[in-house]
């Protein structure tokens, strides 16, 4: 709470909304079948073995059950376990919750970077949390225009801790700066839509669709529906699990590069160091659209001299450069790709 620090406090039960996705294996959509008619335990049998078998949605939905106790017992480390797995595939649903789960209990640091990115997408919860940590200070520049702008788009959403939150916030920051967060929360909206857009024109992996193909139009896609049980439930085909971090879409890219190198000639990457730290810029089911999106964003100033690395994940390939010494650098390379309009998260 607000008390003379001007420290604002947040109140996170209940915050975390239920979301399961459906992909191609018809034992995961049987699960969520199963689930959609309130038998949780027939659901968790579907799920067991093709999570088990590295399919990200199962993993995902099968966390989702361990973490409301529903066809088995609560089990947040267990949950925790199956989020960071289908997370490391490139699960969208499943990094915002692994980044909850992280920043609940108490691994604020760890979770930062998936928190950050959610409120990018537009996620009120995570746009809650990092409202509050820019009022404070806490992990992030306090920023109280910033700060006031995200809770403006939780409380958008009907997210009940955000109200009460606002309202302490109108103790403390003077009107011109509330007046500016409104600008800045339209433009925060626009730009997690554009996000979102991107994230659906990434997902390739239509069977049998060719490298040379262009990724469908996000209008394609289905948006995820609510179910009356109280979970969401991703109806896009699972052969398109939601990458955690998207190149833009093509039609849309604008490269920072000055000339930018043909496809048939791209230049060779060296490291500048053998850091542990990495971005990951993206997930494909078409591994060339990995290669055209490193043609572009390895010509920018964040990413010269970085090593491309690319690593199975499933029926994806992650897209990375490598050799960030530490943290702190691979977080500024990170923002400064945002600003250019590329996406990314900070991993090891």
């Amino acid at each position: 709470m607000i008390g003379n620090s001007k420290h604002v406090g947040m109140a996170l039960c209940g915050a975390m909304a239920v979301g399961l996705a459906t992909p191609a294996s018809a034992d995961v959509k049987d699960g969520v079948d199963a689930w959609s008619r309130g038998d949780y335990a027939a659901a968790v049998r579907e799920w067991v073995v093709p999570a088990q078998a590295g399919d990200a949605d199962a993993q995902f939905n099968l966390a989702q059950a361990y973490r409301l106790g529903r066809g088995v017992d609560t089990d947040l480390a267990q949950a925790e376990a199956l989020y960071a797995r289908a997370t490391a595939q490139g699960h969208v649903q499943a990094a915002d919750n692994y980044g909850l789960l992280l920043f609940q209990r108490e691994q604020r640091e760890q979770a930062l970077p998936y928190i950050e990115a959610a409120a990018t997408r537009g996620d009120p919860r995570a746009q809650y949390i990092l409202g509050i940590a820019h009022f404070n200070g806490d992990l992030v520049a306090k920023d109280w225009q910033r700060a006031y702008a995200l809770l403006t788009l939780a409380n958008s959403t009907g997210l009940p801790q955000a109200k009460g939150a606002l309202a302490q916030m109108d103790e403390y920051i003077p009107l011109g700066d509330r007046q500016a967060a409104q600008v800045l929360a339209t433009q925060l909206k626009s730009e997690a839509e554009a996000a979102r857009a991107r994230e659906l024109a990434a997902v390739d992996l239509a069977v049998g669709t060719p490298d040379s193909a262009p990724p469908p139009p996000a209008a394609a896609r289905p948006a995820p529906a609510r179910d009356t049980s109280g979970a969401d439930f991703a109806r896009t085909p699972t052969q398109t699990p939601q990458p955690v971090t998207v190149a833009r879409a093509e039609p849309t890219v604008s490269a920072t590069a000055t000339s930018p190198t043909p496809a048939s000639a791209p230049p060779p990457q060296v490291a500048r160091s053998q850091g542990p730290w990495k971005l990951q810029l993206g997930a494909f089911g078409v591994a060339g659209n990995a290669d055209r999106l490193w043609e572009k964003v390895s010509q920018t100033p964040a990413l010269a001299g970085r090593a491309k690395l690319k690593e199975p994940a499933g029926r994806l390939t992650k897209l990375l450069a490598g050799g960030f010494e530490s943290r702190d650098v691979a977080t500024s390379a990170c923002a400064q790709l945002k600003r250019g309009g590329y996406d990314c998260l900070v991993t090891r």
